[in-house]
């Protein structure tokens, strides 16, 4: 099922297919560094990929497989989830691209339009400069910082009101 599509990109479940990708990027230090800390190990980056991502979709919110449309590759899981929260995570070869604003102006639109959402929010984590510059670009509002002993996240929203 593909939920969404822009000029480069196309949102889809994932599929058995997308795993050894979704596996490198996962393994990748500098990917995780800004989603959660360290390398997942191949076993982990498995297990969460079939117990969270294999998973059947529930409605339209959900972190969608992200997948470059001239390479019929998949480059990474973006989407709008839970109460209205941006996520996007490429692969490290995919950055500077301007993929990632891509996908989230296609994924805010979505979220405020499709999905009836009246606000949209996003963490980012303190230091990830790329990731504040969209959000900045893309109209968010720093709301407040979450500083954390090992991890802190800077918060913005975006609304229609």
């Amino acid at each position: 099922m593909i939920v969404l599509e822009t000029e480069r990109l196309l949102f889809r479940e994932h599929e058995p297919g997308d795993l050894d990708a979704f596996c490198a990027m996962e393994a990748d230090a500098e990917v995780r560094r800004w989603v959660g800390g360290r390398p997942r190990t191949r076993e982990e980056a498995e297990r969460k990929f079939h117990s969270v991502y294999l998973k059947p979709a529930r409605g339209r919110r959900g972190m969608w497989a992200t997948v470059l449309k001239a390479e019929n590759r998949y480059i990474g899981y973006c989407g709008v989830y839970g109460d209205g929260v941006l996520g996007y995570y490429l692969a490290r070869p995919y950055w500077g691209r301007g993929l990632a604003t891509e996908a989230a102006r296609a994924l805010v639109d979505f979220g405020l339009r499709e999905l009836g959402l009246a606000r949209i929010t996003a963490a980012v984590e303190v230091g990830n400069d790329a990731s504040r510059h969209i959000l900045e670009k893309l109209g968010f509002v720093h709301v407040r910082r979450e500083a954390g002993e090992r991890r802190s996240f800077d918060h913005f929203v975006n609304s229609i009101g």
